[in-house]
């Protein structure tokens, strides 16, 4: 960890839709550069988690710190401008633009004229750090291909090439791995274990191998609680685990 200051705190957070709480009385702390999964079943409350702090969701009750700073009622724009980026389960893309022109949006080079995107093409410093991203989580050279015609893991690493175009000082993924093939997931393992140790992680993801691979501390949810929190070997050995997520052995990720 690169300092002892808190990089988000959520205190005891709550979130109803009507009548059905969601999340109820969630407290967490995650220190700079630490790597965090959050694991559970379909509906234990992780993407209203997720949304809770992105600033998606405005909280029932409880509160949520970035940085040292109060941001719980704080608009998601203004969130990211503090250092949150995040992707999303479902892609977020300009499907009709090239890979390497939605990474040059990403970091800040376009303009609107009559309603209309335009790409400011004579930014060459900015067009070498989109290469430069796109290198990074394994799209070199696909940087032309028109997005639509992606494939559905190399649209998800494009999604991260567009968060980290926005030097996030917090990083959150959303089910990243989602749809991935096999060589698709060991490339990402790979891929968030060489992130800069000054970049916070906070992940939710259904694939154990992932979850468990490239976090520090895991967090379980269920029914819209944490029900428990340890390294990955903790978790993987844990019995409660098992009896309401797993339903046996997790095999271990070198």
């Amino acid at each position: 960890m690169v300092d002892t200051g808190g990089a988000l705190r959520v205190i005891n957070v709550s979130k109803s839709f009507g009548g059905v709480k969601a999340i109820r009385e969630v407290s967490l702390e995650i220190a700079p550069g630490e790597r965090i999964s959050v694991i559970g079943t379909n509906g234990a409350g992780k993407s209203t988690l997720f949304n809770a702090i992105a600033g998606v969701f405005p909280v029932s009750s409880g509160r949520i710190e970035l940085f040292g700073e109060d941001v719980t009622k704080l608009r998601t724009a203004t969130r990211a401008k503090k250092g949150l980026a995040r992707t999303f389960q479902t892609s977020r893309l300009f499907e009709q633009l090239t890979a390497a022109e939605n990474v040059f949006i990403a970091l800040g080079g376009n303009e609107f004229t009559g309603g209309l995107l335009r790409l400011a093409r004579s930014s060459r410093a900015r067009w070498e750090r989109v290469e430069r991203l796109l290198d990074r989580v394994g799209l070199g050279g696909r940087g032309q291909q028109v997005v639509a015609d992606l494939s559905h893991g190399e649209q998800r690493q494009l999604e991260l090439a567009m968060a980290l175009a926005l030097q996030p000082k917090l990083l959150m993924l959303d089910e990243p791995a989602a749809g991935f093939s096999p060589a698709e997931r060991s490339h990402l393992i790979t891929l968030l274990r060489e992130l800069p140790q000054e970049i916070t992680l906070l992940l939710i993801e259904h694939d154990m191998d992932i979850a468990l691979a490239v976090a520090s501390r895991v967090i379980v949810m269920h029914d819209g609680e944490t029900i428990l929190g340890g390294t990955p070997d903790e978790v993987r050995n844990s019995e409660l685990v098992r009896e309401i997520y797993l339903g046996g052995s997790i095999e271990h990720v070198a």
